[in-house]
This record gives structure tokens, sequence and C-alpha cells, in this order.
């Protein structure tokens, strides 16, 4: 099953897509993709309707991010060996954890807006889970049960306020539109094997990251179990699991987005995203 949301910003509606690729209307059957609509129960519900009688989403409205009111929003940086080799990072020895504040999080194809003063925004392709059920000391074993689905996530990350003006990632990594997700949330019944997916981005039509699943230094299930060892995870909490090699920053020179950019990442069976990016914008 296949998840999404969409409408004007800030006042998205719930919706899936049918077997035929249509966007189908679920506010009649619920509020939000969020919440308890995350959980087993929630999703078996939305699987057993009949799709077919649901309204038809009008083609060409916007998709919003595909899980709403999201209260947690975690972050894996160096997750690759070739990422972490590329930007001269020590191959961590446990999960780097970082947080996103959550007002980042925007549509899939919504702009890029550039920090005030930026100057080295960069790239990232990922593939993000969203919790369905609240997750404890989850065991490795039992970590695709408390899954509500998967998603694309570009980690879009300002590296001089992440890495050069001292303290956490957090400052680099939570612009306003630093989070994209969606287009859509897929369920894990949908997804054979999710430590096998192929992951691209390409920059004005050129191929800059490539990349699978299979090469995460530590794969989402112990990433589950791991990050619930320290903090209790919420339906609708999403976490991101780290990007490829191939972002701006370990090029030589390094190269970073500018305004009137376009950003295309996709990862395979989760659908793709695409940003124009846009200067700063004071609000």
């Amino acid at each position: 099953m296949k998840l999404l949301r969409f409408g004007e910003a800030g006042q998205e509606n719930p919706g899936l897509i049918d077997k035929d690729g249509t966007i189908r209307d679920l506010s009649g059957v619920v509020s939000d993709i969020a919440g308890q609509v995350l959980s087993r129960e929630g999703r078996a519900r939305l699987a057993s309707l009949d799709t077919g009688s649901l309204p038809i989403v009008a083609a060409g409205t916007r998709l919003g991010p595909c899980v709403g009111n999201v209260g947690n929003l975690v972050a894996v940086g160096l997750n690759y060996i070739d990422h972490a080799l590329e930007t001269n990072t020590p191959i961590p020895a446990e999960p780097v954890l970082f947080n996103k504040v959550t007002s980042c999080i925007s549509g899939p194809n919504d702009p890029i807006v550039l920090l005030k003063d930026s100057q080295k925004t960069d790239w990232e392709v990922e593939i993000a889970f969203v919790i369905g059920e609240p997750a404890y000391h989850v065991r490795e074993e039992d970590a695709i049960s408390v899954i509500a689905g998967f998603c694309v996530c570009h980690d879009v990350s300002e590296r001089e306020f992440q890495i050069e003006r001292g303290g956490q990632w957090t400052k680099g990594k939570s612009g306003p539109t630093f989070g994209p997700l969606g287009p859509w949330l897929v369920t894990p019944d949908e997804i054979p094997d999710v430590q096998n997916l192929g992951m691209w981005l390409d920059v004005n039509g050129k191929r800059m990251q490539t990349g699978t699943t299979s090469k995460m230094i530590f794969g989402i299930a112990h990433l589950v179990s791991y990050i619930t060892r320290f903090m209790k995870l919420m339906p609708g909490d999403v976490v991101t699991t780290g990007t490829p090699p191939g972002v701006g920053l370990g090029m030589n020179p390094p190269q970073f987005l500018v305004p009137g950019d376009i950003v295309e990442l996709g990862v395979e069976g989760l659908g793709r995203q695409r940003q124009v990016v846009h200067a700063f914008q004071p609000v």
C-alpha cells in the first residue's frame, strides 16, 4: 500500500494510490496519515477499503510530505562506508545520531530554499522509515513490526553551518525545506528486501549519487534496535538512515547548490522527488 498526503502546504489531506496508480482521497475515512492511522490496525483498515469507491484526486495536485504531525525526525550520519571516506571522516563504530527539527519537513517537489548567508548547501538522497507502534528497547528481530513504512528523504545539508560553526550538526540540517519526504509512504509488505534497494540523485541532469541500501554500515533493523535503546519512538516519528557517496562536499573541488539548480532523486520502489533551489527568502 502507498499512502500519501496532498493539497496546500499545511492543509494536506490523506490519500492512497490504488492498483491502477490513481490517487484516491482518504479524507472521508481518516483525518491524516499520522499517529494511530500508521499502526498495524490502522493500516489493516486502510488495506481493507474498496479503493474504487474513494474520490479521485485531480492530476497535478501538490503532494505534501507523506506523513503528518511528525514528533521526532532522527537522522543517521555516515552510514555508508564510501560516504564516510569521501568526507574524510572515520568509519563510526556505532550509529551517529542527530536530529533535524520537524519544521524542516516539506513536500517531495517543493522548492529547496537556501538559508541566509549559505554558501555550502549540499544534497543527500536517503531512505527513511516511519514508526507505526510505540517502540522502546526493540529487538532487531522485531524491528520491522514497529515500522509503518518507508519513503524517500532528501537530507539537505548546509555544510558550513553543520561542520564549521561548532556544536551539533542540527544547525546545518534543519533549515525550512531541508527535509522533503515522499512522494509516498510504502508499507513494508510491498518491499521484499529493504536492504537491497537502488538509490540515485541528479543535479541539473547529471548523476551525482548512485548507491544501494545493501551498502549501509548499520542496517535498518539494527538502527531500530539501537535508537530505541536511547529513546522511545512514537507513531509518526521518522528516521532517515544516511546517504551513499557522491555528495558535493566530497568532490574536488567541492560543489554546492545555487539558486536555479534542479535536484532529482529517488529510491527503488519508493518513488522520486524533484526540487528547484531558491535563494533565501525571509518569512
